[in-house]
């Protein structure tokens, strides 16, 4: 145990992670998805007892795969209810994070109904199945900044504003949050917390997350990806639409700080989060694309004859005071250095056969502690 705790510091991992999570069996939902892999390949690297529970590989090529570590990994749907509550009952986790999502606002539109199976029941299932492990301390639902009623405000969303969904995805995930509050409330009651159980459940809001390793469809970063290494010009869509944009590894780090505080006890942490940049976190789509292809000069791009018919948002933008206050999370890395290494892990990528998640990961952890 000695030797493997000297291997993760002198990986240069955040020490006050490590003492959080070393040796504690982590569940985790969706771990082969783009920010999935990413946090289970973290917890891994941090000690943790990994296990994943997934139905597959959701992309070719997949991060997960190309990392190729050893995890315990459960090839199962999240709608499952008997194989899931087996999974965490074999498991006995000392805390789950729950990603399984179909977590795409265009195939939303396509699949509906698998859409809000999978998000909705999903959730739910997951939350009853969690009814009876007995070592559980702490549960972190992974949502979206989509679940709020988006009115296309200048201004941040806050955990108390209203939720509300225009696309069956949006829609999904504020009935993943409203679910999410009623197992708190009904099953898992704050009052009885240290009585009648021993688990914390808290949520989380991000969005619009950057970083190596997605492929999905119909996404900004993979769509000049895929185009950029078949010499194609990527298209573009909504050039003037306006996000808030983050590394992967920003939010994150802001799951695995709420899951502290849960697994230490702290039932005040056992609510919804934001975990977003603030308005210099901010730039258009179009501004992105220029900004990749200053990294990567080989990027063309052409704007698209005429907008999509399906509704997309145009504007939306989280207010994360709370996290940056009671949590102490912030944006480490700013708008460009989230670009530049997105950029850096792709070019790495195509041109060297070379998965750098590791070398970013110790880069990222090093800005921490």
């Amino acid at each position: 145990m000695e030797e493997q705790q000297s291997k993760v510091e002198n990986m240069g991992l955040s020490k006050n992670l490590i003492e959080t999570y070393k040796n504690k069996k982590v569940f985790i939902t969706g771990h082969t998805g783009f920010k999935g892999s990413w946090l289970s390949f973290w917890l891994s690297k941090l000690g943790a007892k990994v296990t994943g529970y997934s139905d597959g590989f959701p992309t070719i090529p997949c991060h997960f795969e190309l990392l190729n570590y050893n995890i315990n990994t459960i090839k199962e749907d999240i709608c499952n209810y008997i194989k899931l509550a087996g999974a965490i009952e074999k498991t006995k986790p000392d805390i789950i994070f729950h990603l399984a999502a179909q977590p795409l606002v265009m195939l939303s539109y396509r699949f509906p109904m698998t859409t809000l199976e999978t998000n909705v029941m999903g959730t739910a299932h997951l939350l009853y199945s969690a009814q009876h492990s007995k070592n559980l301390k702490a549960i972190v639902i992974i949502t979206s900044d989509k679940c709020y009623e988006n009115k296309e405000w200048m201004w941040g969303y806050r955990e108390n504003d209203a939720l509300g969904g225009f696309d069956p995805y949006s829609a999904s995930k504020a009935c993943a949050e409203i679910v999410t509050a009623s197992f708190r409330n009904s099953y898992f009651n704050l009052n009885d917390f240290g009585n009648t159980h021993e688990t914390l459940i808290a949520s989380a809001r991000a969005g619009n997350v950057i970083g190596g390793g997605d492929w999905a469809e119909d996404r900004l970063i993979p769509d000049i990806v895929k185009a950029t290494a078949n010499n194609e010009k990527v298209v573009i869509r909504n050039p003037n639409y306006t996000r808030p944009w983050q590394h992967v590894l920003d939010p994150l780090y802001g799951y695995l700080l709420l899951g502290k505080k849960l697994m230490e006890g702290k039932k005040e942490f056992a609510e919804a989060w934001n975990f977003g940049p603030g308005s210099d976190g901010m730039c258009s789509v179009i501004d992105l694309v220029k900004l990749m292809k200053k990294d990567w000069k080989e990027i063309e791009f052409r704007i698209a004859g005429k907008e999509q018919k399906e509704h997309e948002a145009g504007l939306l933008k989280l207010d994360s005071t709370k996290a940056n206050m009671k949590l102490g999370w912030h944006q480490i890395w700013n708008l460009e250095k989230s670009i530049s290494a997105t950029s850096e892990w792709y070019r790495h990528f195509y041109q060297n056969i070379d998965v750098i998640t590791e070398k970013q990961l110790v880069e990222y952890n090093k800005l921490l502690d």
